[in-house]
């Protein structure tokens, strides 16, 4: 059931499977950090606490960023694109390091001319230092 404050939300195209994929894009630079899924939980938390909420599909449930890195990222502006079918969410992202493999972003990789994927950009901080139970 909607409640009228959650009219907002009914203006998305979410998928079959209820989420939407959100991009992180770094505040100030306009640099993407990551691309996750939310679902209408998620994006609601996100708009009322001003951090960061995604649904974790591999954990099926609720995965407020930094909640063991302490890596947050702090909510700026939400936007939705033409098709209303992605999600922008413009980020300050704390401790500078977005991904889960220690990197600034979550694009780290990139195609070079003879068609294999190197990566571009360093290791920030090592996971198992981030991480609790990382190996």
């Amino acid at each position: 059931m909607t409640t009228t404050d959650d009219a907002w939300l009914d203006a998305i195209a979410w998928g079959p499977d209820g989420l939407v994929p959100a991009i992180a894009q770094e505040h100030g630079t306009g640099s993407v950090l990551m691309l996750a899924w939310m679902n209408r939980e998620a994006l609601r938390l996100t708009r009322e606490t001003g951090h960061a909420v995604y649904w974790s599909r591999s954990r099926a449930r609720l995965w407020h960023k930094g909640e063991e890195s302490g890596h947050q990222q702090v909510v700026h502006a939400i936007r939705l694109d033409c098709d209303a079918d992605v999600v922008l969410l413009e980020v300050e992202q704390k401790g500078g390091i977005a991904c889960h493999t220690g990197r600034h972003d979550c694009f780290y990789r990139a195609l070079d001319a003879a068609g294999d994927w190197v990566e571009v950009a360093p290791v920030l901080k090592d996971p198992a230092a981030i991480y609790r139970g990382s190996p």
